[in-house]
């Protein structure tokens, strides 16, 4: 209240230590916004691996500003990255944003090799094995029906399924990376 009688038009809810669990968060956030009519901004680290998740909860609470970044990079374990932020706002809360994710594989990759921060290979969205399945059991369902398996479909980020074989594989693995 003190910073819009001050001229405020935002408030920024900075969490640089990444502590924070998504339930604080929106009770936070909550508050904030039934207590006074400004714009909330979110900034949110990873240190607990939960930065998404708190970015999240920051906006079904009523934050208008979410802040994020390609590939989460930031100070220490980084911040939310903007392709989880985005994807999940679609998925999860029917928010959408307007950014077309179909170019995020591209443009985390030149993300990644202009900080010089690679990729994980499991990383949501845009690590190389976020569509990737050798498990007979995964394989079997994914190509049965893909909702067993993927939440989504990857063409919304620009992706697609790949099957592998290895020593997890069944025999429908085979079959499918064969034909």
């Amino acid at each position: 209240e003190a910073a819009k009688r001050a001229g405020a038009e935002r408030v920024r809810n900075a969490v640089p230590l990444g502590i924070l669990d998504p339930f604080y968060t929106h009770d936070a956030i909550a508050t904030l916004r039934r207590r006074v009519d400004i714009e909330i901004e979110m900034h949110a680290h990873d240190d607990l691996g939960m930065a998404t998740a708190n970015t999240l909860a920051a906006a079904r609470a009523g934050a208008t500003h979410l802040n994020t970044t390609v590939n989460g990079l930031g100070e220490r374990c980084g911040n939310a990255p903007l392709e989880e932020v985005v994807l999940g706002l679609h998925l999860c809360q029917g928010i959408g944003t307007g950014i077309d994710l179909a170019g995020s594989p591209d443009i985390s990759q030149r993300v990644a090799v202009a900080s010089g921060r690679p990729l994980a290979w499991q990383k949501s969205i845009v690590g190389e094995g976020a569509f990737t399945h050798e498990a007979g059991i995964h394989v079997d369902g994914l190509l049965k029906d893909p909702a067993n398996y993927q939440g989504f479909d990857p063409r919304l980020v620009g992706r697609r399924h790949r099957v592998v074989l290895g020593k997890h594989s069944g025999a429908r693995a085979v079959q499918q990376v064969m034909a």
